[in-house]
């Protein structure tokens, strides 16, 4: 067991209740990001769009808007979290978003509603700079389990969402579920304001420490982590347009639903189980082993979920696969903590972010024209070798940091 003296010399004395907050709060505003899943199409078919095609083109407008803005402004709100403080950032972001969330309960036209979602993009990011914060002031002889507790915290907000958002509606109605979810989030502003604590000048003092050598480029292993990053998140999504599709030809059309929701939620519960334990294995064991084990055991995964004959299979290989991916996130964001200075780690996880918003857009785009065009099963299999070559190149990457801490 680390030492309490150890821990607090390379980190903040405030990391354990940090990391509490920190976990609420993204566990509630992932809740209110998701909770719209269920019900966005009546939203939209209620906002003024009618047949099909248009109800759908919407749809998945609006969806992405969110994470196309959030994109491009995370490396922006790091590196301003760097540079004037974390708890700042995270302040800025749970109102942001508490104001974003309200309003889209009062939208009156589909432009409206995606001109909103693109803000709570923009304004966003509670969930990565928390990330963020937790990475940089948990001492690096913990920071595996303490990510892995912060990323079961987001898995678990992405797994209640929809189940509150299909609850709520017919409870308060669609506008009232926004309303509420934007009140959720202010609690979370008001958890953050008074309760989260940042070191006494810790921005100021690293805006005054020099520019470490070669910090305008990046090293190879924070290339290989934003790689791993997308890596993951197109893993995640590669399957979510043709899962509805795949379950159909496995079980009889009254289970299809219920079937593909189960598988759908199978890999986020396997993930909210093994973040924390995967991320506490990392800190003893090395985070780049834990890397590419976790990367083959999916790849491996992948290949039977192809040639599944029954509902049940798909959905118990979801769950491994879930607990194999689990452990990818807490790791990314460790070797980047131990590989970048703190006075540019903000920035840095910030990329890293990005590049999981491009793998989140990419996975479901690249899902669907491949299941479109040559079948379910090249999906998977397609997959599998994305995560193969992805582990490979890990392992080449490793060597360039075989002189970090970690190691």
């Amino acid at each position: 067991m680390v030492n309490a003296s150890v821990d607090i010399a390379d980190g903040s004395r405030y990391w354990q209740r940090n990391l509490f907050v920190c976990v609420f709060g993204s566990f509630t505003t992932i809740i209110a990001m998701t909770l719209l899943l269920p019900f966005l199409p009546l939203y939209v078919e209620q906002l003024g769009a009618s047949g099909h095609a248009a109800i759908s083109q919407w749809s998945g407008v609006a969806y992405g808007a969110t994470f196309f803005s959030a994109a491009f402004t995370a490396p922006l709100w790091g590196r301003l979290g760097d540079r004037y403080g974390r708890k700042l950032m995270l302040i800025r972001a749970s109102l942001g978003m508490a104001v974003a969330m309200t309003l889209l309960g009062m939208a009156q036209s589909v432009w409206q509603l995606v001109a909103l979602r693109l803000l709570a993009g923009l304004l966003g990011g509670y969930a990565s700079g928390s990330m963020i914060l937790v990475a940089t002031q948990t001492p690096k002889a913990r920071t595996g389990w303490a990510l892995g507790i912060m990323s079961s915290g987001i898995m678990a907000g992405n797994f209640a969402g929809p189940l509150i958002g299909g609850t709520l509606p017919p409870l308060i109605g669609i506008r009232g579920t926004f309303i509420a979810a934007g009140a959720a989030i202010f609690i979370a502003f008001l958890a953050t304001t008074f309760l989260l604590k940042e070191e006494p000048g810790a921005a100021k003092k690293r805006a005054a420490e020099p520019a470490p050598a070669g910090a305008a480029r990046m090293s190879k292993p924070v290339i290989a982590m934003l790689i791993t990053g997308a890596l993951l998140m197109i893993a995640n999504m590669s399957i979510e347009p043709i899962i509805t599709l795949y379950v159909g030809q496995l079980v009889p059309f009254s289970q299809v639903t219920l079937v593909a929701g189960f598988a759908m939620s199978a890999a986020a519960l396997g993930s909210i189980l093994s973040a924390s334990w995967l991320g506490k294995l990392a800190d003893r064991s090395g985070h780049w082993n834990v890397i590419i084990g976790c990367l083959l055991a999916a790849a491996v995964l992948l290949i039977p979920q192809a040639f599944v004959s029954r509902g049940w299979q798909l959905v118990v290989l979801r769950f491994f696969m879930g607990l194999a991916l689990g452990g990818l996130l807490p790791c990314i964001a460790s070797v980047i903590r131990h590989n970048v200075p703190d006075r540019i780690a903000g920035k840095i996880l910030g990329y890293s972010t990005s590049s999981q918003y491009v793998g989140q857009v990419a996975g479901p785009l690249l899902g669907g024209v491949v299941g479109g065009h040559f079948g379910m099963r090249p999906v998977f299999l397609g997959t599998c070798v994305l995560l193969f070559i992805g582990a490979l190149y890990n392992v080449f990457a490793r060597s360039a940091a075989r002189s970090a801490p970690e190691q």
